[in-house]
This record gives C-alpha cells, sequence and structure tokens, in this order.
C-alpha cells in the first residue's frame, strides 16, 4: 500500500429547517459563489475549542517543514494537545485547517511535535500563528448543487463542501 500525497478535508452539511425567510438568505448567499466557483471560510462548528490546554503562545517552529507532523514551540511545558484537536494555519486566503491525530504533551522547552491531518501542503512560516479557537480552512461546494427540502412554513438546506485547495 502506498501513501498518496491527496488529502483534504471534505464536509457533508445539513441545516436544520428554517424560515422561509432565512432560507431565502441562505440560498442568496450560496449564489453568491456562482456554484463551485467561489469560497468561504468553515470549520467543524461542534469543534470551536480544543480539548487539549494549548496552554502557552504556540507557533511554528521552523519555517521549512512538510510532511504529516509540524514542530510547534512557545507552549507552557507540561501542556498537553488532544487527537481531534483541530487548528489553523495562516490567515485569509491562505487559511488551513488542520488536527491534530495524536495526544502529545509539551517538553521542558515548550515544544512539540505534532501528528496532524491532513499533510502540510506548503511550508508554513516559522513563527506563525496557530488559531484554537473556532479553527477555518477555505472550503468551497464540492458540486454546483445544494439540495432544500421543503415544507410548510420550514425549509433546510444540504450541501456538499470541499476544502479549497
Amino acid at each position: 500500500v502506498q501513501l498518496l500525497q491527496g488529502q483534504l478535508w471534505s464536509f457533508s452539511v445539513s441545516y436544520p429547517p428554517m424560515s422561509d425567510d432565512q432560507a431565502r438568505t441562505w440560498f442568496s448567499r450560496l449564489s453568491q459563489l456562482l456554484g463551485r466557483y467561489g469560497t468561504f471560510y468553515f470549520g467543524d462548528p461542534r469543534c470551536k475549542r480544543p480539548r487539549g490546554a494549548w496552554a502557552g503562545t504556540p507557533i511554528v517552529n521552523g519555517g521549512t517543514q512538510t510532511g504529516q507532523t509540524l514542530a510547534i514551540s512557545g507552549f507552557t511545558v507540561g501542556t498537553d494537545i488532544c487527537g481531534g484537536d483541530y487548528f489553523q494555519l495562516s490567515t485569509g486566503s491562505s487559511s488551513r485547517l488542520h488536527m491534530v491525530t495524536q495526544d502529545a504533551v509539551a517538553d521542558g522547552s515548550g515544544n512539540i511535535t505534532a501528528d496532524i491531518w491532513p499533510r502540510l501542503r506548503e511550508s508554513p512560516t516559522n513563527s506563525g500563528a496557530i488559531v484554537t479557537a473556532t479553527p477555518q480552512g477555505v472550503f468551497r461546494l464540492a458540486t454546483s448543487n445544494v439540495s432544500k427540502t421543503f415544507e410548510p412554513f420550514r425549509n433546510g438546506i444540504s450541501l456538499e463542501i470541499v476544502e479549497a485547495l
């Protein structure tokens, strides 16, 4: 078995029933994307905060990193991060959403080498900030279709989204 390079996030998103006015607002905003052309910021809405402490001021430790691990410095000694914690590298249109895949504890110098998913596609900036509060990446619709369910006075919306690379 060969480890392939192509790793990316995709989500199936279903919003609960909403009023006609709310549904119209959603469809208006989704239409502004022009199908798969436009992009938007998205993060897992259930995971706005990490389970681990992430104490200190974690930053990227080295600007030439690639692969499935990320060296991070600036932690308080003994701080833990947990598998399943999301974090964001970079900001704006360069935002990338990642997840820690294994628990780790900061060493005596406040460093952690975190196993992550997806792999780094480009080397992060040395001393670049790591965002753990409501982390997001840049996404687009996976198809040009958005599904809407009709019920009297209640509408639901479902869509498939994929990381914009």
